[in-house]
């Protein structure tokens, strides 16, 4: 029998845990559920909010907004409602002015009827306001519902701000499995994306002392193994099967605020789609779901790290090794263009690529060394089942498949850990002079050797 994530047990309560912290949500209650879109009200109104502000777009209306909206003029509960008439709606600037303007005064609970774009707009807008805001999830796609972390796109950088988490999830199933089925295998593939980030979680506690709770990551790692035990039912649109991808990632949003961080969700992985959405809107193409490309990330960063683990490292031989400042910057402003300002001065604050703090990371390295391969070979899943698994759901698995170039795959390698000042694999490669041929390695493998796709792709032909 299935195991359930049982979300409830988190909720409340603090919980003391052995790594010295006490964690704690300030979400209130989560209605993961078939029709649970039918007690939207009475969640409203046990939770003592009477004048509501639904903020939803043309997609959302249509899936939940208008029913949701029906719903509260039935039960005699005040609300106005913003349908935001972008198809496909930025997180930036603008969006954010949209949401503000049309703000009434009078509201107590700001409502998204959404997912990733309108559960982050509400989430900063109710943040910077001093508001509680709940979320109606319209799509299983992203793991951000139950975060403290709002993602925007301002001047041009992917950037996570601070915020709040939810009073409120609400997920009819029902709604939640009709969602276009790029979305729902989008939430699975934000939720593979742990296998990784939980990796470099445990990695930077290794080599930097970062903090590291064994309890919040085995939470996690429960979750990705319950939905890839049902992920077989996905394409039927089952709804146990999309009722536990929307729990695992509702789950993950609460490691993340008992973390104060996204660090149990949140790798290398993401680091590449951030790299590669960036460069998708400064050349003006349509975004990529995000899940999408956590996904295609995820098996990137496997495959390194796979290698990696197989690398004979002397360490005596890196000591000396040289970082070309100018080179280096030469080649942020080329690729991050507009954002490279941003980029410059994150480095220029926390100084990760300093010759004194690769030293010190590189003495740690061969320290742990042989526990850090032990754990890559134990804990981390197997490549080619992973790509099988993701190849029947028809989820990409190969950049190529995104529209993103080889030149963007090797780029995003070498650039990515600059969006974050957040210790994963790719400093590591960095620290040990590896990180461009690894990137020329992994775009030869993704264009000539990666088996899975290349049958699939003969396999339609």
């Amino acid at each position: 029998m299935t195991q359930s994530i049982q979300l409830e047990q988190y909720l409340g309560t603090p919980m003391t845990c052995s790594c010295g912290h006490e964690h704690k949500t300030l979400l209130k209650r989560i209605d993961i559920e078939k029709g649970a879109l039918k007690r939207l009200p009475a969640h409203i109104q046990e939770l003592g909010y009477h004048h509501i502000f639904m903020v939803c777009d043309v997609n959302t209306w249509q899936a939940a907004g208008k029913m949701a909206a029906d719903l509260l003029h039935d039960n005699g509960i005040d609300h106005e409602c913003l349908i935001i008439q972008e198809k496909e709606l930025v997180p930036d600037e603008h969006a954010v002015g949209t949401v503000i303007t049309a703000f009434p005064k009078k509201t107590d609970l700001i409502l998204a009827v959404g997912s990733g774009t309108l559960n982050d707009l509400c989430k900063f807008i109710s943040y910077q306001l001093d508001l509680d805001y709940m979320v109606c999830a319209t799509a299983p796609s992203m793991d951000g519902f139950a975060s403290i972390g709002a993602a925007l796109i301002t001047n041009h950088v992917k950037t996570t701000y601070d915020a709040h988490v939810p009073v409120a999830i609400i997920g009819d199933t029902e709604v939640l499995s009709q969602a276009p089925m790029e979305m729902i295998v989008a939430g699975l593939g934000d939720i593979l994306g742990k296998y990784t980030c939980l990796m470099d979680w445990k990695m930077a506690h290794l080599i930097e002392g970062e903090y590291y709770c064994e309890k919040i990551a085995g939470m996690v790692k429960q979750a990705v193994k319950i939905v890839v035990e049902q992920s077989s039912k996905i394409k039927d649109r089952d709804l146990e099967a999309v009722k536990a991808i929307t729990e695992a990632l509702a789950l993950t949003g609460v490691a993340m605020s008992f973390v104060g961080n996204s660090r149990p969700a949140s790798g290398s992985e993401h680091h590449l789609s951030h790299y590669w959405e960036m460069q998708f809107q400064m050349e003006g193409k349509k975004p990529i779901l995000h899940g999408i490309k956590v996904g295609v990330g995820l098996l990137t960063v496997l495959k390194m790290y796979d290698k990696l683990a197989q690398e004979n490292i002397d360490f005596s031989s890196l000591k000396d090794m040289k970082f070309d400042k100018a080179a280096w910057e030469e080649k942020i402003r080329e690729c991050y263009k507009e954002a490279a300002d941003g980029i410059l001065a994150l480095e220029e604050s926390c100084g990760k690529n300093s010759a004194q703090k690769r030293l010190a990371r590189l003495e740690r390295l061969e320290e742990v060394w042989p526990e850090m391969v032990s754990l890559i070979s134990t804990e981390l899943p197997v490549l080619e089942e992973l790509e099988q698994l993701m190849v029947d759901l028809g989820e990409p698995i190969n950049p190529q498949q995104l529209g993103i170039s080889m030149k963007q795959v090797k780029d995003g390698i070498v650039l990515a850990k600059e969006v974050r000042n957040r210790f994963t694999i790719l400093q590591i490669l960095w620290d040990l002079g590896l990180l461009e041929q690894y990137a020329k390695d992994m775009a030869t493998y993704f264009q000539t050797g990666q088996k899975a796709y290349l049958d699939h792709a003969a396999s339609n032909n």
